[in-house]
């Protein structure tokens, strides 16, 4: 930074210099021309430097600007003559320039612009939003009574979308594995989410404003708060905005005294009022009712709709033959009584959940379709890139498996499937990414667990989660009803086992504990084998020990005469075991709102005045496959354009027929905004157009093949890139309007 100084020496005195040298040396670098790196000027940010670089820049160049705003003050007190202090004032102007430029950049980069005109990642939402709930996909509930917050619904093309959406889901994982589909109710009794342990543990953590009593979720407000830092305050260090983002990281991860400290540290209060906040507590997210005018018999809105696959595995299994591996799927509605439900259908009370629970034998989770999705290679976040502060990387999926990534092939194959499921969508494969979780975020019965998380304008969603739940699901329901949820492997013959036999004494242990009998015993009976032969020892040698009961949480003395512990042989003639689950848990609300956003965007008219809105669905998932246009108003047109119009409804492709006097240029426009792949165009009572969506290409195609066409290219049977080489091209301005 000491360029500046042979600007003006060559006239300034050596007093002059001396003062100069001394504020400058503070903030020498390198003798170097400028701090700037050549190419900021002349890219942008995307193919520029890091966020981090721009941060450590954006400091070295404040600095800079400092010291030299220092130097022309002191030029200016030492009354250097008019011409040294225009140079220095010169180089000032010059840094400043270099330093906004910076900032621009720096901006660009954190709120998701880049800095050429590119929407930014709020206006791009809110241009999307917009067009979503002027269109109709999707409308905030109860509208004309101002609304409920995290309630939508879905009008008629959102409600096209969700259903196309979730018909490829039945096709692509009920009909494709086989599964086993069943519907259960929506309200559940209070003794099975006790059981699955949703009555206790089903929280998130609440913070309320200590004034007025509004509550808002803890988690969301410190989210929120190194969200805008970054995003808002460019003078932050690199150290610093490094420290938010591992908090943003580890957030799910922070204990509620963490979490409470954190916003304590940050000086975060109500957002609304700024009056200060209590410490994070627990607030059960279930919505509670009552089953029967008594009110006698709780129960509460189910959260998921697992809990209705794992008590029906006993009938399921049954259903099956008896045989393991099998799965089950359940589509349905699920509440959640969010604290403060925001981001639109990312966070809702009310939602769709597409749920599968996959049976397996614990010793043996191969999949015998496994080989099908080996190869796929898309962006994985393994928990060791994620503790390191690495990115995700694209890795091969039978290598994730084969190192031990992935836990095993059976997860591993399902990933795969979610994998192709989204992508076919329409989600673009690279915002598209699986996380492992953390080994402090799973639950201490899940062997593995991975999101599928996708990118879009609120940061890194998670919208389907995959895991290994081990065997918890089905004992803690059969420890809780008394019937056995369990699966068994005939023998082709008998085998010799020696079995571990733990008997309590009931009569003694009743005399000797009365009413903690119950819980006694049953610690007793959970005494894995190790524990149970150190027991023996000590009971034959001791007489007496010291057991630890987790329910009464202290120890018990045990005596010789309450238990009997003893190994006996056995023939058995099949192996009797609790299945392990792979769970693949789909939030639909979630990707399709993801499907939206990475299906948006804007081009401008034929006039150029205007952007015109454009929703690049699949035809898998269009909401309307394909319109029909009588180019004029024209009784023969309007004849051939309903019978189209009939072909098409007898091929099953949804349509909509427009004979309205606008100019075609409009209803292509409407129909755009509409995300509809294909419009045919009646021109003539012999030959008609049909053109594509994005590319806005048009082929001709007879009156007696048009629905065919339609129907081919809507059912994945061919591309359009196949169509435009069979037919003959058409050229028409009205097409670009």
């Amino acid at each position: 930074m000491r360029f500046l100084i042979p600007l003006i020496s060559s006239s300034i005195t050596s007093g002059h210099y001396r003062i100069i040298s001394r504020l400058l040396s503070a903030h020498s670098t390198k003798p170097q021309r400028s701090t700037l790196p050549p190419f900021f000027n002349c890219q942008p940010p995307s193919m520029a430097a890091s966020e981090e670089s721009l941060r450590k820049a954006l400091t070295e160049k404040q600095s800079a600007v400092e010291a030299h705003g220092n130097a022309v003050r002191a030029l200016k007190a030492a009354k250097a003559t008019k011409p040294e202090i225009d140079a220095a004032i010169e180089a000032l102007n010059s840094l400043k320039l270099e330093k906004s430029s910076i900032e621009k950049q720096l901006q660009a980069a954190v709120s998701g612009s880049d800095g050429d005109g590119t929407l930014s990642r709020e206006a791009f939402r809110q241009a999307a939003v917009n067009t979503l709930e002027r269109r109709l996909f999707y409308i905030p509930s109860f509208k004309i009574y101002r609304g409920v917050a995290g309630l939508y619904d879905y009008g008629p093309p959102g409600c096209a979308v969700k259903s196309n959406v979730l018909a490829f889901w039945r096709q692509h994982f009920v009909l494709e594995e086989n599964m086993l589909e069943v519907d259960c109710p929506c309200v559940t009794p209070e003794v099975v989410l006790k059981a699955s342990g949703h009555v206790d543990k089903f929280t998130d953590l609440m913070v309320k404003d200590e004034k007025t009593g509004t509550c808002y979720r803890a988690d969301h407000l410190l989210k929120d708060f190194c969200n805008e830092k970054l995003q808002k305050d460019l003078t932050i260090s690199a150290e610093k905005a490094a420290e938010l983002k591992h908090v943003l990281a580890t957030l799910d991860d922070l204990s509620a005294e963490a979490l409470g400290a954190k916003i304590k540290e940050y000086g975060i209060t109500a957002p609304d009022t700024k009056n200060p906040l209590s410490d994070p507590y627990p607030f059960n997210l279930m919505f509670q009712t009552s089953i029967g005018p008594s009110g006698l018999s709780p129960g509460y809105m189910r959260p998921e709709t697992a809990q209705g696959i794992f008590v029906n595995f006993k009938d399921l299994y049954y259903y099956n033959g008896n045989k393991l591996p099998f799965a089950a799927a359940q589509i349905g509605q699920a509440f959640r009584n969010e604290i403060s439900p925001r981001q639109g259908l990312l966070r809702v009370r009310e939602f769709t959940l597409a749920e599968i629970e996959h049976f397996v034998d614990p010793e043996d989770k191969s999949h015998p379709k496994y080989s099908e999705v080996v190869d796929l290679e898309f962006l994985m976040f393994p928990r060791e890139e994620q503790m390191c502060g690495q990115s995700a990387k694209k890795i091969r999926l039978g290598d994730a498996v084969s190192k031990g990534t992935v836990n095993n092939e059976t997860l591993g194959y399902f990933i795969g499937r979610v994998y192709l499921f989204l992508t076919r969508l329409g989600i673009d494969k690279d915002r598209l990414r699986f996380r492992q979780h953390l080994a402090n975020e799973m639950a201490h019965y899940a062997a593995d667990c991975w999101d599928a998380e996708i990118e879009c304008s609120y940061g890194w969603i998670e919208c389907v989660g995959i895991a290994d739940r081990s065997a918890y699901d089905l004992r803690a329901h059969s420890d809780k009803s008394g019937v056995p949820l369990v699966a068994a492997e005939k023998f082709s013959e008998p085998r010799e086992v020696e079995k571990l036999v733990i008997a309590p004494v009931k009569k003694e242990l009743g005399l000797a504990f009365k009413g903690s009998q119950k819980n006694v015993v049953e610690a007793l009976e959970a005494m894995n084998e190790k524990e149970a032969l150190e027991m023996k020892t000590a009971l034959e040698s001791k007489g007496e020990v010291e057991f630890y009961v987790c329910t009464l949480g202290k120890n018990v003395p045990i005596k010789k005469n309450m238990v009997s512990i003893s190994k006996e042989k056995k023939k058995e003639h099949q192996r009797v075991f609790t299945p392990s689950v792979i769970e693949p848990s789909f939030g639909i609300g979630r990707i399709i709102y993801c499907l939206f956003e990475h299906s948006f965007y804007t081009r401008p008219s034929k006039a150029g005045d205007e952007q015109l809105n454009v929703f690049r669905f699949p035809p898998l998932v269009a909401p309307i496959k394909c319109t029909v246009f009588p180019l004029v108003q024209n009784q023969q047109y309007e004849d051939v354009a309903k019978v189209i119009s009939k072909s098409l409804t007898t091929a099953g492709i949804s349509h909509k027929i427009d004979i309205t006097g606008t100019s075609i240029g409009k209803r292509y426009a409407r129909t755009d905004e509409l995300g509809v792949p294909f419009a045919i165009t009646v021109d003539s009572t012999k030959d008609v157009t049909i053109r594509e969506r994005d590319s806005k290409l048009q082929v001709r195609v007879s009156v007696e093949e048009a629905a065919l066409v339609v129907k081919s290219v809507t059912d994945g049977l061919r591309t359009w890139e196949d169509v435009w080489e069979k037919y003959p091209h058409h050229t028409s301005g009205s097409a670009d309007d």
